[in-house]
Formats: structure tokens, sequence, C-alpha cells
């Protein structure tokens, strides 16, 4: 006998939702404009970006970077990137979250600003290539916090707006899950503050996986 669920499909954002790689992104951008002699963006300035598309990113994370400068510094910050990406892991909890919620008959996907590239290497690292119906990534259409993500993910699985339900811990999460007439749960433990995340009045606000299974499993 099939489960009715109120969310069809939960979509998880990645870095910072699923994977606890915000402080490897944080320094690999501090590190790339270092190299190249530009203005280091500060911690919480070079966290804020994370989310959004590379170009977006760029230019709030590194204003004085000229666009013919955008090649090499993407090099760079790659290089860095993956210098610590065996440090990067999942979340503790997640891989049980998201088998939990398969098993229950939810459909799960996933919406981030990593280019294709990076998402396949990621899924393929974390053992997860295989959880998820459909993913959208920032290189592919319109980046966060444009709704198109979410948009092309109803269109692709016949869905509602209604029946998905976005998990992320940005404002660029909640605030594409806003335009797309999609409910929220923001989570915490990742790149941007409480107060951050709230202003978008998302239907939970948790701070740590244990707490969004929790809720989850009660309400989704």
């Amino acid at each position: 006998m099939k489960t009715e669920h109120r969310y069809s499909l939960i979509v998880f954002d990645w870095d910072g939702t699923l994977m606890d790689s915000t402080a490897g992104i944080t320094h690999s951008i501090q590190e790339a404009a270092r190299e190249m002699g530009l203005p280091v963006p500060g911690r919480e300035a070079a966290s804020q970006v994370i989310g959004l598309g590379l170009q977006d990113s760029l230019r709030s994370a590194v204003p004085s970077l000229a666009l013919e400068q955008y090649p090499d510094f993407v090099e760079l910050y790659r290089k860095h990137f993956l210098a610590q990406q065996e440090t990067m892991v999942l979340f503790p909890g997640i891989p049980e979250l998201l088998e939990q919620l398969r098993t229950g008959g939810h459909r799960l996907a996933v919406a981030t600003g990593k280019s294709r590239r990076g998402l396949d290497q990621a899924l393929q690292v974390s053992g997860l290539a295989g959880h998820f119906a459909a993913t959208r990534c920032g290189d592919e259409t319109n980046p966060k916090p444009h709704p198109a993500m979410l948009l092309e993910l109803m269109q692709e699985l016949r869905l509602e707006a209604t029946e998905l339900l976005m998990v992320g811990d940005t404002s660029h999460d909640l605030g594409m899950a806003k335009s797309a007439g999609v409910d929220a749960v923001a989570v915490a433990y990742g790149a941007h503050p409480e107060a951050a995340l709230r202003v978008y009045a998302p239907r939970a606000c948790v701070a740590s996986v244990g707490e969004l299974r929790r809720w989850l499993t009660a309400n989704a």
C-alpha cells in the first residue's frame, strides 16, 4: 500500500545542506583571490555567495575581479577546492535521512549552484549517485535565487508547486523556493545565519540534521 505524503518530492541543496563543504568553499575563494593579488574577502563575504551561480558568486565575493580574469580565478578556485575534497564529507546522519525518505516513498532531487561536473563528481564520491530522481545545477539554467531550477524539476517530474519541499541552508535557496511558490525548510547549520533564513518565513528552521529528520518524519 502506497503511503500518502504531503510532499511528493523533497529537493535538497548540496553544499552546506547535505555536504559539510562551506568552510572548504570559503577557503578556496579566499586562496584564489590571494594568489591573484586581489583583495581577499572575509569569511562572511565569501560564505554569503555559496549557492549562487559562478559568475554571480565572483561578482559579489571578489568585486575587483575583471571579467577577463574569471577563467584564471575559476581554475585557481578549483585547484584549492579539489585539494580539500577528501576532507569534505556528508553531514552525519544525511545518508540515513535520505535512505529513510526514499524507502518511505518520497522522491528526492538536488538543486545546487554547483556546476554539473562538480555535482556529478560529488555524487560519485559521496555514494549518493543513485538516490535522486532528478538534479539541476547552476550552469544548466538560471541560477538561484531565480526559480528556474524548481520550475524545471516540476516540469520534468510532472508535479505541482504544492507537491515540492525545498531544503536549503542559504537565503538563495529560500528565495528560489518563494519565487517558485514552493514550501521550504531552512537548515541553520550551513552557510547563512538563522536570522537571514527566517526572513523568508520557511515552514521550519532547524539547527541539526537530527532536527531536520524529526521535522520531515512528522510533516513531509
